[in-house]
């Protein structure tokens, strides 16, 4: 099993490192366009050796597509152009499938491609963050599995499980609907909350000597990269906008409230929410 890995960074160099240690992959070829990242994963042994993608998805079996969901959807075409009429596979990692989809619906050779969302990451990027064991026992995301030939499938299927990954199938649609719900907007709060509290304390050292663990949980999400998550957040931007204005309205609650000292409709409100407990544990 030779594979191709285009994107290496977290996510692509976190597969590589799993996917040799588990011998799935007798050989992993790294695609990027930043050099730097090229010689990194190949120096770290990330990945065995670089090539252009040509060259590359001609010498593979697999081709995993790590890059920012905007430049997916713009190489998934020209991928399935060069693998049609092949046994080859092509996969994509993205946390947005409803675009993708729309591009590949139509494709002669979207039978070979596996639309997958692995959940897991940091908010760390580049080769450099690539660790072993991130996917273990997370939940990975197979949409539209209908689409895919049942041996393209399979072999997505094979190599999630590998990682211990826990496997669930939906529309591309829903699960755009609710990766919004339950992740995009925990990365646009903590960014709003980072940019809020950088606006009102100017001096560095302030935020540091009275940051606590509170804060810094929350806010670790906004350490995360602009080139990952601007796209994401215009590629699904009518389901995040119908989040932000859910969420705009329970603040709006909570200010009222607040602003009214109503002590018993904020314990009330907290209450509700606290009923997260029982999904979460």
């Amino acid at each position: 099993m030779n594979i191709t890995v285009i994107g290496v960074g977290l996510i692509g160099g976190s597969l590589a490192l799993d996917l040799r240690k588990r011998h799935f992959a007798d050989k992993i070829i790294g695609v990027d366009t930043n050099l730097q990242h090229r010689n990194i994963a190949q120096l770290c042994g990330i990945v065995d050796e670089t090539d252009t993608l040509e060259n590359a998805v001609e010498k593979s079996d697999l081709v995993l597509l790590c890059t920012p969901v905007d430049t997916n959807i713009s190489m998934l075409p020209i991928i399935l152009d060069m693998i049609q009429g092949t046994s080859k596979v092509v996969t994509d990692m993205g946390s947005t499938k409803a675009g993708i989809a729309r591009v590949s619906k139509d494709h002669l050779g979207r039978g070979r491609y596996v639309a997958a969302h692995p959940m897991a990451g940091t908010e760390y990027s580049g080769p450099l963050a690539a660790i072993g064991k991130l996917f273990d026992y997370k939940t990975a995301i197979i949409c539209d599995p209908e689409l895919s030939d049942p041996d393209a499938k399979a072999l997505v299927e094979k190599m999630l499980g590998l990682l211990n990954m826990h496997l669930v199938y939906m529309n591309s649609e829903i699960h755009d609907v609710h990766i919004a719900y339950i992740s995009h907007i925990s990365h646009i709060t903590s960014f709003s909350l980072a940019l809020s509290v950088l606006e009102k304390e100017k001096e560095e050292e302030n935020i540091l000597a009275l940051a606590g663990g509170g804060f810094e949980s929350t806010v670790r999400l906004a350490k995360s990269n602009g080139d990952t998550w601007a796209p994401i957040f215009t590629e699904n931007s009518e389901y995040i906008i119908e989040v932000i204005d859910t969420y705009i309205e329970k603040m709006n609650t909570f200010k009222k409230m607040i602003s009214d000292k109503d002590t018993a409709g904020l314990k009330s409100l907290m209450e509700e929410a606290n009923k997260i407990r029982k999904i979460l544990n």
